[in-house]
């Protein structure tokens, strides 16, 4: 279970539309600290789209059931397995995987940028999202991604969403898909931007508490899996930071 936290202001409680059950999301937050100061990839939002419309955002969405399918190059490593099992409800490990192959194929979809290595052996057979893998000879690799953060959306939300909040450095970038950013697209814009720098001022409040973890996860040294993975959900009428613990 959770340890509990402090209460996370900049939540509120929303009550216009009816109760709806998170479904399990995955997002990507893509790390380029080739630099003195690391970047982050984050995507602008659609106008139309229902969920948070024109906010600059990184890329991710719900799980699907393929991606508990998919072949990998290299399975996930025991120490993200075991903080994806923490928490409640509890899942089991081929949830856990499924999550972070959703994240792999939700940024590969929406930004083109494609996580993945060369594959040894005869290609399987990949169509829809999973088709640029093929194209290339790569499998889909969720090796050496970070668990950063939880977060449910709060109740009274057109959407919800029970988030996983994976990062992985933008060297693990194997593949570009030309033409996926365009007027019509989800993501309309896509930018490196620094870390502390003012564009990311206005992101949405829960994308900047992610962000901060991440910040200070990067300021501490090298990303592991032995930091506290922190746990974003709503109760007693406000958003609360608790920590995710073995149940």
């Amino acid at each position: 279970m959770s340890e509990t936290g402090q209460p996370v202001a900049e939540e509120k409680e929303a009550d216009h539309h009816p109760y709806r059950r998170p479904v399990d999301a995955a997002t990507l937050i893509l790390v380029d600290r080739t630099g003195a100061i690391p970047k982050v990839l984050v995507g602008r939002r659609h106008d139309k789209v229902v969920f948070m419309p024109g906010k600059f955002v990184f890329p991710g969405g719900r799980v699907d059931v393929a991606d508990g399918r998919v072949p990998v190059a290299a399975p996930i490593s025991k120490a993200l397995e075991a903080n994806l099992l923490k928490g409640s409800p509890k899942i089991a490990a081929a949830r856990a995987r499924s999550l972070a192959v959703a994240a792999i194929r939700e940024a590969c979809e929406e930004t083109g940028l494609c996580l993945g290595r060369a594959n040894a052996g005869k290609m399987p057979a990949l169509s829809g999202p999973w088709k640029p893998f093929a194209d290339t000879g790569l499998l889909p690799d969720p090796s050496g991604l970070f668990l950063i953060a939880r977060a449910i959306t709060p109740p009274g939300r057109v959407r919800r969403f029970d988030t996983r909040f994976f990062t992985a450095d933008a060297s693990a970038i194997a593949h570009r898909v030309d033409g996926v950013i365009h007027a019509d697209a989800e993501l309309v814009e896509l930018v490196w931007v620094e870390l502390g720098s003012r564009p990311l001022a206005d992101l949405h409040p829960m994308t900047r508490n992610v962000l901060n973890e991440l910040d200070k996860r990067l300021a501490a040294g090298a990303l592991n899996h032995d930091a506290e993975v922190p746990f974003y959900h709503f109760y007693s009428g406000k958003m609360h930071r608790d920590v995710l613990a073995a149940s």
